[in-house]
């Protein structure tokens, strides 16, 4: 069931037709809005795809100074003409009613088998504010990082049920965040957590080893 819009000042519906109606519906909604000068915009048509609200959590050890992340394949990016294998944070969407807090408890210990005993909020932030809803709600999380091979190699895991493939990988923070400075990690909600983990990395872990 896709939520109704909220009403916006100065924006009038002219017409909202769902055209898919499955896991993540999608509609056109035909509208005009208020303009900057005060005009009003001619009939403006719009697909909208309902993804809802999602979380996101950068698992970071302060004592080890690492990050673990996972890797798997993406048919998006592929399509995108991209190495179709992300570097990713644990993230899902959340289920009906839950929170996104809860969604990241429940995502980091099904995607990398962690648990956060502490945590501090980044923000909320648009994926894909020119056609989607989607707003993910992103934290950095304090985790005791698993042993891994002189690869980073840590293991795999994922959902059976849901056909996950999952490859787990710890990386020194600091190898992490210069990836996501030169631009070498294409999920955009790696790349902000971890271009977050490089502007506050001190303060943290200061914190999070006192």
């Amino acid at each position: 069931m896709r939520p109704p819009l909220p009403a916006y000042p100065g924006l009038v519906i002219e017409s909202d037709e769902a055209v898919w109606s499955g896991r993540f519906p999608l509609q056109v909604v035909k509208f005009r809005q208020r303009r900057f000068d005060g005009a009003i915009s001619g009939v403006r048509t719009w697909e909208l795809w309902r993804r809802g609200r999602a979380a996101a959590m950068l698992p970071y050890d302060p004592w080890a100074d690492a990050v673990v992340l996972l890797e798997q394949f993406r048919l998006p990016a592929l399509a995108a003409g991209i190495d179709p294998v992300l570097v990713e944070v644990p993230a899902g969407l959340c289920d009906a009613a839950e929170t996104p807090e809860e969604t990241m408890s429940r995502e980091l210990r099904e995607e990398i088998g962690l648990d956060a005993d502490r945590a501090e909020r980044i923000g909320d932030f648009m994926l894909t504010p020119g056609g989607a809803d989607e707003l993910v709600t992103m934290t950095v999380g304090r985790v005791r990082a698993p042993a891994a091979d002189e690869h980073g190699l840590a293991g795999y895991a994922g959902l059976p049920e849901e056909n996950e493939d999952i490859r787990i990988r710890v990386w020194p923070a600091q190898r992490a965040i210069a990836a996501a400075l030169a631009g070498s990690l294409p999920n955009v909600v790696t790349s902000v957590a971890l271009l977050w983990l490089a502007a506050k990395r001190d303060g943290l872990r200061a914190r999070w080893t006192a």
